[in-house]
């Protein structure tokens, strides 16, 4: 099962919700599970607000945002140039305004790609744990015939 927050690997963190009893017709079962305690905070925050929002249906409400990691504001930096470039294709002088629908889904469509890259980028360097006092090393199952390239007997190098 994938995480309801960030859609990795389940690792055993789950969600229960109690509200109706184990016989009463409204009771599902909830198959909201989480890869770490971190996504199973902010489900559980995210949750809460909308529970606070939906008591208070005569008053609009507004819900608390979550605060960005380091990563993610790593990752949010890392948009500025996708989108300088997006938006120099279409002119730095044109009010966003005044952006069609095709520009402006040019320019969401740049920031929106290059911060899943550098997403994938920081997860993927992170994937195994470094081990101290020791280089960190690539991972051995990106490419496993990385090695083989000096191997091959048919090829030979001038």
């Amino acid at each position: 099962m994938k995480c309801w927050v960030c859609t990795r690997q389940a690792r055993g963190f789950g969600h229960t919700d109690n509200q109706h009893g184990v016989g009463n017709p409204r009771r599902y079962p909830i198959d909201w599970v989480f890869c770490s305690q971190r996504c199973q905070n902010v489900f559980h925050t995210m949750y809460g607000n909308w529970l606070k929002a939906k008591d208070e249906p005569g008053k609009r409400r507004e819900v608390v945002m979550i605060d960005p990691s380091d990563i993610e504001i790593a990752s949010m930096n890392k948009c500025l140039k996708a989108f300088g470039e997006a938006a120099g294709e279409i002119g730095f002088t044109k009010p966003l305004g005044d952006y069609s629908e095709a520009e402006a889904l040019r320019v969401i469509d740049a920031i929106v790609t290059r911060y899943t890259e550098a997403m994938v980028e920081h997860h993927e360097a992170t994937k195994f744990p470094p081990v101290r006092g020791m280089p960190p090393t690539p991972d051995p199952l990106a490419n496993p015939f990385a090695d083989l390239e000096d191997d091959l007997p048919w090829e030979t190098t001038p």
